[in-house]
């Protein structure tokens, strides 16, 4: 895919690997529909993109307000060619017997209902066009389990069973479904995971996590050619010759 010119939805836009993925892929020459529920920093960056971006304040887990979203892209730009599920968060860290039911709902809520709604809504645009994309942002945490994220653990196990979905039912219609699992990177959920003190994750410095432009350019290579290559499976961008194929120095 030539990603000038293309609209690329993006959930949890409004910062971090959302807003850095907005901005390269505006440079790109991509129109970029941004969701988020902080509609005033969402409504800033939009701004400073200009035209090619349309903020829409959404939460991700109210289907109605995703519907609107995808309504929303198809109205201002005429099309929806990628959907990057990026919205997401770790909710408190405390072990499962100490954690809240409803701290553990707002985790499932928003990491798997909304990656499940937007798919859902996105889905049938993408038919009708005969191809789309779908970029669902994953996690090591898919694979693996950490003291303290049970919840998030669960959530990312769950998002990474819905790409590979994705891809089982929807490939023979153009759609590419693919995860993007990105490793630790600098943003405020690690300032979160640092204060807790629980599991190694915590005693990493804010320097020892990629920048989410790295991200943001990971996007943008799978948006390409490139992301049919891992359909239905994670890009895992911590091994080195996947940042090599996104053009990214090694670390």
């Amino acid at each position: 895919m030539e990603i000038s010119g293309k609209t690329v939805l993006i959930t949890g836009a409004s910062r971090g690997i959302g807003a850095a993925s907005a901005r390269h892929l505006v440079a790109l020459g991509a129109n970029v529909v941004l969701t988020s529920r902080s509609a005033d920093v969402l409504q800033s960056l939009a701004a400073e993109l200009g035209p090619q971006a349309k903020a829409v304040p959404c939460d991700v887990s109210n289907y109605n307000q995703v519907q609107t979203a995808v309504q929303t892209a198809l109205v201002t730009f005429g099309s929806l060619d990628v959907l990057v599920n990026n919205a997401g968060l770790l909710g408190t860290v405390r072990r499962l017997g100490d954690l809240a039911p409803d701290e553990f709902d707002q985790v499932i809520d928003v990491n798997v209902k909304g990656v499940f709604y937007m798919m859902k809504a996105a889905l049938p645009v993408m038919i009708s066009q005969g191809a789309g994309k779908i970029i669902n942002v994953s996690s090591g945490a898919a694979y693996g389990v950490l003291e303290g994220w049970s919840h998030y653990c669960a959530s990312k196990a769950a998002v990474l069973q819905l790409t590979r979905s994705g891809h089982e039912e929807y490939a023979d219609k153009g759609i590419t479904c693919l995860g993007l699992s990105p490793g630790t990177v600098a943003t405020d959920m690690q300032v979160q995971i640092k204060a807790s003190g629980i599991n190694p994750v915590s005693k990493l410095e804010l320097s020892d996590h990629i920048p989410a432009s790295d991200v943001a350019q990971a996007v943008a290579h799978l948006c390409g050619p490139s992301g049919a290559d891992y359909a239905g499976e994670d890009f895992h961008l911590k091994k080195p010759e996947a940042r090599a194929a996104a053009g990214l120095p090694p670390r």
